[in-house]
């Protein structure tokens, strides 16, 4: 009986510490996604001029669908699409009809808000502004609790339709929708 007892405490151990490390690495989708043109989704807000039609130069928001609503042409679909690919399908729609040659120019407004919870001063929704980094926005949100595990942190991501989490350090860049998770330390 007594020759159990170490196997035992040995095995729960074990089975302990796998449990502290079942997170997997960031997959390398999660880091690519940095370096391609950035994708428009709900809440992104676009400022649209055509050249010589103050009547069809705006703001127009990204609606929960991923379309934009413009005058003539109604609903431009924009989720998934970089601002010169929805510069392409504005003036499409246009030639459609309502413009010989229409020259549309596209920039990003506003982006889409982060969030950030955990142990953090303040969790809540917070304005993307670009160049925007975990420390950056941790600092934002009031800053890490006493209790906070300031060494990495979880962030949930969009990546082409597909949401994924990952662990990653402070110091990496955050992306607009991104959700940022301080856990609690461990000791």
């Amino acid at each position: 009986m007594k020759s159990t007892a170490p196997l035992f405490r040995a095995l729960l151990a074990v089975s302990m510490l796998s449990g502290c490390s079942s997170y997997r690495p960031t997959p390398a989708a999660f880091h690519e996604v940095l370096d391609q043109p950035y994708r428009l989704g709900a809440g992104d807000r676009v400022r649209v001029t055509v050249f010589e039609q103050e009547g069809l130069t705006n703001t127009y928001s990204v609606d929960q669908s991923g379309y934009l609503s413009l005058p003539l042409v109604g609903n431009v679909p924009a989720r998934g699409h970089t601002a010169q690919q929805l510069e392409g399908e504005i003036a499409e729609k246009l030639r459609q009809g309502y413009l010989r040659d229409p020259d549309v120019s596209v920039e990003i407004d506003r982006y889409r808000p982060i969030f950030v919870m955990g142990e953090v001063g303040a969790a809540g929704q917070y304005s993307y502004v670009p160049g925007l980094t975990m420390q950056k926005a941790i600092a934002i949100a009031g800053g890490f609790t006493p209790r906070a595990n300031q060494e990495s942190v979880d962030i949930t991501r969009d990546i082409n339709g597909k949401v994924i989490t990952g662990r990653v350090v402070t110091s990496d860049p955050l992306l607009p929708g991104d959700t940022v998770y301080v856990r609690e330390r461990l000791f």
